[in-house]
This record gives C-alpha cells, sequence and structure tokens, in this order.
C-alpha cells in the first residue's frame, strides 16, 4: 500500500458501500467487522450488509418519491449497495425488495474480491487509535457497548437511543392459497414484478376487532432497562400502532384500499394483512409492517388468526432490539467528520438517518470525504437540491437542541423525504391551474428532475434529459 489506508468500522450497509466508494477512488481500505467474533442481538450470520429487519428498500419511483429518486442517485454514483440490491430484487411492486441471503453475499464478495480492501474480523473495543488518522465508524444501531461507551466519552454527550422491532417471516408453503390471493397494490407493476408481488390476507370487521383485540391484550417482551427510550414512528411495533386507536392499522399496514379478492370479487375486505417476497427462491414471505415486541409463543398463537395463516409455519418470529445514535447536528461537521477529532467520520444510521437506503447512502458519501482528503483533493458537498445534500443537511444542520429555544424540536432519526428539500415550483401549465394532488405531484417532479441535473453535475457526469436514472 503505497497510499495509508482509512480504517473503517462496521461491516453493514453503510460501512460497506464507504469502503466500497473508498476504493473505487483509488484508496487503501481496511474494514473492521466484529462478526462472527462477537455477535449481535438481531444479526443471524457473519455476511456483510446482512438484512436484520426489512428486505425492502422501498420505492424505486425516481420520479415521485424520494427514496426513489436516492436509489436513482445512488446508482450514479456507483453504488455497491443499489448493485447488489438491483442484482438480487425479488417483486415487490413499485418497490425494490431483495433476497437478503443473495444480496449479503453478493456484497460480501465484491469487497473481499477488491484489491484495495482488507477485511479484519475483529471487535474494536474503542475509538480507533491515534495512528488511524482517517477513520469512519459506521457500527450501526447495534454499536457494541464499550465503542459505544467510548464515543460518549469522547464527545461529552450520552448516546440518544430508540427502539427498532423485527417483524416475522413465513413459509410460503404453509399459507392458505384458497383464502389468500396475489395482488400488488392497485395492480403496481414495479421492478421486476408483474402486478401480483403481494399475498394478501382479507379479515372482516369482526376478524379485525378480534385481532386488535389479540395484540392489545398478547403478552410483550419486556426491557426495563430500557424504559423511557422512544419509538422511531418508522419502525412501530404493531401493538403500539394498535394502542393508538382501533382503526389505526386500517389506515396503516392493513389498509385494504386498491386490493380485490380474487376469491370473492364482489366483497370488500375490511382490513388486509400483506405478505412480501423474501427471498429469490419464493419460498419465504415477510409480513408487511408487522415489527412486533409479542413474545414468540403469543406471535404464534396471534399471527395464525389471519385468514390464510392459520397453519403458518414461522421461519423467523419478530424480534425486538435497541438502536443508538448521536446527536449529529451538534457533533459534526458538514463533511460527517468529529468536530473534536478531525479525520475522525460517521456514517450510518449511527448519525441519526434512518433507513437500509440512507444508511448506505450516508456511507457513500463518508467514504467519498475520507477518500478526497487522503488524496490531498477538496472535498465538494453534494448540493443541498440532491437527495444525497438534503439528507447530508438533516443530519449535520437539523433539528438542533438548544436551551435557548426550548420549544424547538430535538433531532430524530428520519427518513429521506420531500420535505429536506429546498422547494421546487412546479412547471406552469397553460390554460390549467393545477390543484390539490395534481399539483403535489408537479412539485415533486420538479423535485426529482432537479435533484438528478445537480447530482450528475456534482458527480462530473454528462448532463442527460432522463425520467428515471
Amino acid at each position: 500500500m503505497n497510499t495509508k489506508p482509512i480504517h473503517i468500522i462496521g461491516g453493514g450497509l453503510a460501512g460497506s458501500e464507504a469502503a466500497w466508494q473508498a476504493a473505487e477512488a483509488g484508496v487503501p481500505v481496511i474494514l473492521h467487522e466484529m462478526r462472527p467474533v462477537r455477535g449481535t442481538e438481531a444479526h443471524k450470520t457473519e455476511g456483510l450488509a446482512e438484512l436484520v429487519c426489512s428486505n425492502s428498500f422501498r420505492s424505486d419511483d425516481a420520479q415521485n418519491n424520494a427514496v426513489g429518486l436516492l436509489h436513482a442517485e445512488m446508482r450514479l454514483a456507483g453504488s455497491l449497495i443499489m448493485a447488489s440490491g438491483d442484482a438480487n430484487q425479488v417483486p415487490a411492486g413499485g418497490a425494490l425488495a431483495v433476497d437478503r441471503d443473495g444480496f449479503s453475499a453478493a456484497v460480501t464478495a465484491k469487497l473481499e474480491a477488491h484489491t484495495l480492501i482488507t477485511i479484519v474480523r475483529e471487535e474494536v473495543s474503542g475509538l480507533p487509535p491515534a495512528d488511524w488518522d482517517k477513520a469512519i465508524i459506521a457500527t450501526g444501531p447495534l454499536t457494541a457497548p464499550s465503542l459505544a461507551e467510548a464515543i460518549a466519552a469522547e464527545t461529552g454527550a450520552d448516546a440518544l437511543a430508540f427502539f427498532d422491532a423485527i417483524a416475522p417471516i413465513i413459509h410460503f408453503d404453509s399459507i392458505d392459497m384458497d383464502v389468500c390471493w396475489f395482488q400488488s397494490r392497485y395492480d403496481k407493476v414495479g421492478p421486476g414484478g408483474t402486478g401480483k408481488d403481494y399475498i394478501n390476507c382479507p379479515m372482516d370487521n369482526a376478524q379485525y376487532d378480534a385481532f386488535v383485540g389479540a395484540l392489545i391484550d398478547g403478552q410483550k417482551t419486556e426491557f426495563k432497562e430500557w424504559e423511557g427510550t422512544p419509538y422511531f414512528d418508522g419502525c412501530l411495533p404493531i401493538e403500539v400502532m394498535s394502542e393508538r386507536g382501533p382503526e389505526t392499522l386500517r389506515h396503516g399496514p392493513m389498509k385494504p384500499m386498491g386490493l380485490t379478492n380474487a376469491h370473492n370479487p364482489t366483497v370488500k375486505a375490511y382490513a388486509v394483512v400483506q405478505l412480501r417476497q423474501d427471498n429469490a427462491l419464493g419460498t419465504l414471505y415477510n409480513m408487511v409492517g408487522f415489527q412486533t415486541k409479542l413474545k414468540h409463543a403469543e406471535q404464534v398463537r396471534i399471527f395464525r388468526t389471519i385468514p390464510g395463516l392459520q397453519n403458518a409455519e414461522f421461519a423467523r418470529l419478530g424480534g425486538l432490539h435497541r438502536n443508538t445514535y448521536i446527536n449529529s447536528p451538534t457533533l459534526l461537521d458538514g463533511t460527517l467528520q468529529l468536530r473534536s477529532r478531525p479525520g475522525l467520520r460517521f456514517a450510518g444510521q449511527i448519525t441519526g438517518c434512518e433507513g437500509y437506503v440512507e444508511s448506505a447512502a450516508i456511507g457513500l458519501l463518508a467514504g467519498r470525504f475520507a477518500a478526497a482528503e487522503r488524496l490531498g483533493k477538496q472535498v465538494d458537498l453534494p448540493p443541498p437540491t440532491t437527495a444525497f445534500g438534503a439528507l447530508l443537511g438533516h443530519i449535520t444542520g437539523g433539528h438542533i437542541i438548544s436551551d435557548d429555544e426550548p420549544g424547538k424540536r430535538s433531532f430524530q432519526p428520519m427518513n429521506i423525504n420531500f420535505g429536506l428539500f429546498p422547494p421546487a415550483e412546479a412547471p406552469k401549465t397553460e390554460g390549467k391551474r393545477l390543484r390539490g394532488k395534481e399539483k403535489t405531484h408537479a412539485k415533486r417532479q420538479a423535485i426529482t428532475s432537479r435533484a438528478l441535473a445537480d447530482c450528475r453535475a456534482w458527480l462530473g457526469l454528462p448532463a442527460l434529459a432522463v425520467a428515471a436514472e
């Protein structure tokens, strides 16, 4: 190695992407991953970039959806995570979902084969030593306690925390397809899909009411040492949602809109449980939106009351773990560098972004920033009009807790969304005034068109009039 390496701690989505970006820029990388030397509460394998919750990267619509736009920008930037996801996709309507084992295997193989990447299986129990002058901490929401304590000692601030939950996975051949049917909501055809990408389990009014009651009354796993820790709204346990009101689930993961029972088209379901393909073979399906902290025996009992799942066999039951993240707007500069220690960066969910794609995107930026510094180049930040820039702006400049402004909202984990972008005006239309949803769609498409053009310019790519990358 003629160039001093960058050390990256953590082989999840963010760490894997950071390693790939730095190595592709020509900088050697040493990637430290503690599994299998030390496991976590949620991981099951020793593969890099293992997906521990959902297998979905969410919407792949780059024109109308913020996460779809982030997908497109990452593809433009040569993302390893997106390339591996595209190569291992499974049908999921308008979403990009992946075979989780194939995806992890693809990421691991690419990183192991790269001549500038060395993978070291060991736990890094404290902050990087001084001679690791360029390092990235990408340990994710399951950061080892010893490292979390070292981070807190360095920053002088307590790490924040919130609960995260995992949904169950069911064997396909145990689902009663005489009751259930295949259909994507509104028959939407997505990447690799057919418009019939989800299994739908219908409920009538009485079945729904009984199900909600069972969720509320069911025995839950309790973690007294975590009391007072808030949930992240984007990944609420199903029973917590049910406690917010009897109709909450019908307007959330169990909404019946856009679905017609193939076995009984004239009868509208009162609520619908959807299952999404979880592996390429189509032998496993996960329960969409059914993160849970119910005890395992209760999950089996209650979920088998869902029509079509009365004989369900579970490949994995749901669970609960604690996530940690730092107060990034206070602690990090605009390049994700710790203000108190130049050269040390953070990436992924530990920075306060939420979601697989968002975590990988921040890893992508951290890897690029660190590589540029190592090569003596200027660190160019992505424009705030791009999805990269909008997400980076939230992490490094949003929602700072202020004693002088007690009513100001504190920093919380967030998915990419259009509220993080600078506003864009909808294009003018002669003789027609846009209103309501039409106006909203036009504004969003103006944001995404501007973002893709600005991202191309930032990456030094030729400007092309492309609707979706």
